[in-house]
């Protein structure tokens, strides 16, 4: 069997990095932990548990594809590895699916399989997490960070992009179908992810982050990211300046954005019905995904910002 190495990145994720681990352990030839300036004892854990440990040099600015192409780099020999964050837990019996399809299909590159959420009921937060990561399976464009890739791909495509700040996923997703090859998504639970996320705030800096994704990654893949980035700009700006114009010159234009956001929700909600979610689930991922707009648009302008004037591209952090 092709033997399977382990890059699990973190920084500061306290207990949940232990559990992802805990979950690793024993399971892969290698595994590679990347720490990104933890304040806390992530280091002293993962070397406790006999992982490799690389430490990133904190001058410069930090992303999550720096931190992976710095664990795949310090592998010895790699030929299939699999990707995990610190917040997120390996499903038994993963590695194994997902090697023996690899294997079994040699046009693909890249398999992933679902993430589910630990504490998914401990907020609507974390639900509509939970809602996002189940996607279809077969065969797909893009996906999360955990994936499981063949060694010969990534060095292919030169690794994660290490200035896309948010979407790197999608980014390196591109660039392997680019390079030739099908990727995955196995009907398979393959991690579980401790989103920790609580708070109102929260939610609106990942939202600020995906609208920075979405701009950064069309930036670099035209073809990438298209509906999604115009219906940021008609949703996040046109409307909310059609509404402003409209109480300065003719109220009607207020009235007619504020209708179109209705409409938008109500369509929204019917769309998670089909898909059989409960009753409390479609008011309020409805509800989150109508008001997403306006921080996707704060992404999406920051973005821009940052690349006019040369700025940094510096993270989102949400936890």
């Amino acid at each position: 069997m092709t033997p399977i190495d382990v890059v699990l990145i973190d920084r500061n994720e306290g207990a949940r990095l232990v559990a992802a681990l805990d979950s690793v352990r024993g399971k892969a030839r290698q595994v590679i932990y990347v720490d990104s300036g933890s304040t806390d004892a992530s280091v002293a854990a993962a070397e406790a548990r006999g992982a490799g440990v690389v430490r990133l040099d904190m001058s410069v600015p930090f992303t999550a594809a720096r931190a992976r192409n710095a664990g795949f780099d310090a592998l010895d020999d790699p030929q299939i590895v699999q990707f995990i964050d610190g917040d997120c837990a390996l499903v038994d019996g993963w590695l194994d699916a997902g090697r023996a399809f690899l294997e079994a299909n040699p046009h693909v590159g890249m398999v992933t399989g679902w993430r589910s959420e630990i504490h998914r009921d401990a907020s609507v937060y974390n639900q509509l997490c939970d809602f996002e990561w189940r996607r279809p399976a077969g065969e797909i464009l893009t996906c999360g960070g955990d994936m499981m890739v063949r060694a010969d791909l990534w060095r292919q495509v030169g690794g994660m992009n290490p200035v896309v700040i948010a979407g790197e996923d999608d980014d390196v997703c591109c660039r392997f179908r680019k390079a030739g090859w099908a990727l995955h998504r196995l009907p398979l639970e393959m991690t579980r992810h401790d989103a920790a996320m609580t708070r109102f705030g929260q939610w609106w800096a990942r939202a600020v982050r995906t609208g920075h994704a979405f701009g950064q990654v069309h930036g670099l893949h035209p073809d990438f990211f298209v509906t999604e980035v115009r219906r940021v700009l008609f949703y996040g700006a046109v409307l909310p300046v059609l509404f402003v114009l409209g109480l300065f010159t003719e109220p009607w234009l207020s009235l007619l954005a504020l209708l179109v956001y209705v409409v938008n929700h109500i369509r929204t909600a019917r769309g998670l019905r089909r898909l059989g979610l409960p009753a409390d689930d479609v008011r309020n991922h409805a509800a989150l995904i109508t008001l997403s707009k306006f921080p996707n648009m704060i992404g999406l302008a920051r973005y821009h910002l940052r690349r006019l004037t040369g700025a940094k591209m510096r993270i989102i952090e949400y936890k």
